[in-house]
């Protein structure tokens, strides 16, 4: 018994520790590529999204040389 309560509880340390990971780690694509300044590279795309957090209008731009996405904030007109 003590044995199968062993396994149990690394297993449930496993899931909580795979949590906070995800937590701290989560798509920082999208936290690191925002900003006001457009870096060399990027292209400005049609593509615009609103953010439902702060309702700030955001236009994509895209780099095809990496791939990368650039989000930069626009005049909210809506």
């Amino acid at each position: 018994m003590h044995k199968i309560f062993s396994i149990y509880a690394l297993v449930e340390a496993g899931i909580l520790i795979f949590a906070v990971i995800s937590l701290i780690f989560w798509d920082k694509r999208y936290r690191k590529n925002h900003g006001s300044n457009i870096p060399n590279g990027f292209k400005r795309t049609e593509e615009v999204t609103i953010d439902p957090s702060t309702n700030k209008k955001l236009r994509v731009y895209y780099n095809p040389t990496t791939g990368e996405r650039f989000y930069h904030e626009e005049d909210n007109g809506i």
